[in-house]
């Protein structure tokens, strides 16, 4: 897209474990971003139905009551609450990037779905590696969740919270040609003063580093979390010390880590809103393009594997009987090979 066109980052509790509500809620930041005359609106990590955080707080058999409803909140492709959210970007022009836990039958996933601004899906993707407890809750993605996607605004990826925090991620989708970049995140309202890697002040210099890397834009939304969040979840002091109010950091950087756009106080809720001009790009990517002109790759090289990866491959009779026949000939060849 030539010329200049605005973009917002959403910085907002969600309606914890309530779908509907979060659905609503979430409409009503789009038709805000939208009547601001943003094109493209970014949520947090997990915004429907909210980030688990019990799994940070207690022992997995402790936390099992939230197993049910969590996964009653979830998102399941093609449902009534997916068709609401495109509906919300068609009738209001705007490309929307949700972050969601998504179901798929038994397993649930770290998801960001985009839907551009006639309704219809731009991509899918799950994170690749949930984080280190996360991994109690979801599943992972595979490589071909690792995708930039060219749009009428440009082409535009996503990665989740401590993605960014993965090198050969971020590789892979600098090698893409990404021009703006939605990084997810939950809040950074846990174990504040105690676990610096989880607090604000290195996870937004992750988001700005990522932008002035790839020399791209990043919308970097982050939620915040509610009295009512906590009263749900802390029933100790303890609890209450490890998570705390507030937690907003939703930041958007141009090309050369320059913040833009307005900031929200860390427990404000709404949209941090800036107008970017993808002609921003060639001017950093002039100084430094670590896939182009900046890179080695007589050096280095990174392995990328695209293909998606389902558990089960079914093939019909003839498929099957191609590939044993490849098989018995590949075998040949190794007995041959070693009888001489």
């Amino acid at each position: 897209m030539s010329g200049s066109f605005k973009v917002a980052a959403v910085q907002a509790a969600p309606a914890f474990l309530n779908l509907d509500a979060g659905i609503d809620k979430a409409v009503g930041l789009i038709e805000q971003a939208a009547a601001a005359g943003a094109k493209l609106i970014a949520f947090p990590e997990t915004w429907l139905p909210g980030y688990p955080w019990w799994i940070w707080l207690d022992a997995p058999a402790v936390t099992m009551p939230y197993v049910i409803p969590y996964n009653r909140n979830s998102v399941v492709r093609g449902s009534a609450e997916d068709k609401r959210l495109a509906k919300a970007a068609r009738d209001n022009n705007i490309q929307v990037v949700m972050g969601l836990s998504e179901k798929h039958d038994g397993t649930l996933y770290l998801a960001q779905w985009h839907y551009g601004a006639d309704g219809e899906i731009i991509s899918r993707r799950r994170k690749l590696k949930p984080t280190h407890v996360e991994r109690t809750v979801f599943g992972e993605g595979d490589g071909s969740d690792m995708v930039v996607k060219q749009t009428d605004l440009g082409r535009v990826g996503a990665l989740c919270c401590w993605e960014h925090l993965q090198p050969l991620n971020k590789y892979a989708m600098y090698s893409q040609n990404e021009q703006i970049h939605i990084g997810s995140w939950p809040s950074f309202s846990l174990y504040r003063g105690g676990a610096y890697a989880l607090g604000p002040e290195l996870n937004t210099s992750a988001s700005q580093m990522y932008a002035a890397e790839g020399q791209c834009f990043v919308l970097a939304a982050c939620a915040t979390v509610s009295q009512e969040m906590v009263d749900m979840l802390c029933d100790n002091p303890m609890k209450q010390q490890f998570l705390t109010t507030g937690g907003g950091f939703a930041r958007i950087f141009g090309p050369d880590g320059a913040p833009m756009g307005n900031v929200l106080d860390e427990h404000e809720e709404g949209l941090v809103i800036a107008e970017i001009d993808l002609d921003m790009i060639s001017v950093a990517k002039a100084a430094g393009d670590p896939c182009g002109h900046y890179s080695r790759p007589d050096v280095f090289r990174l392995m990328f594997n695209q293909k998606p990866s389902p558990v089960v491959m079914a093939f019909d009779n003839e498929a099957a009987r191609d590939i044993a026949e490849a098989a018995e000939g590949q075998l040949g060849v190794v007995q041959q090979a070693v009888a001489e």
